[in-house]
């Protein structure tokens, strides 16, 4: 889908000096006051893998065309002082990315996959390394489910 611009519920830890918009539903409540062609929702894993509402969310995003971009990363535990920098490879952390990509799959996205990690030790590595880390991890983890 494309989409001018789009929602993103962020894990509610940051609702106290980021966003206070924490789940896929808000983003979606906000979002349906606009033409799903203009405004969509992106499912990120690190935000929104801990709702108990997810899979209903994402199946209401499929039926309202409004899925805009699927984010893909790990959350690692233990959290880093920011938790920002907390996000990590694919099976490093807690996240279930075979059933959320395959709920993302099952309410027909069918866009790009980024994998969005911000972790500081990641960004200092070879480059080429952290390629084949994510390119393994991504088949692996992700793509038999998306």
């Amino acid at each position: 889908m494309e989409s001018a611009c789009q929602y993103e519920g962020q894990h509610p830890i940051y609702a106290a000096d980021r966003a206070v918009i924490s789940t896929l539903g808000q983003s979606l409540d906000l979002a349906t006051s606009f033409d799903a062609q203009a405004v969509g929702v992106a499912v990120d894993t690190f935000h929104a893998w801990w709702d108990p509402e997810l899979k209903a969310q994402i199946e209401r995003a499929g039926r309202e065309g409004r899925i805009a971009s699927y984010q893909v990363c790990d959350l690692n535990m233990p959290i880093a002082a920011d938790l920002l920098l907390s996000r990590g490879f694919m099976g490093d952390g807690v996240i279930d990315f075979g059933t959320i990509s395959t709920w993302v799959r099952d309410a027909r996205y069918t866009g790009d996959i980024e994998v969005e990690i911000f972790n500081r030790e990641i960004w200092d590595a070879d480059g080429d390394a952290v390629f084949e880390t994510v390119k393994a991890r991504y088949t692996e983890l992700v793509l038999p489910y998306a």
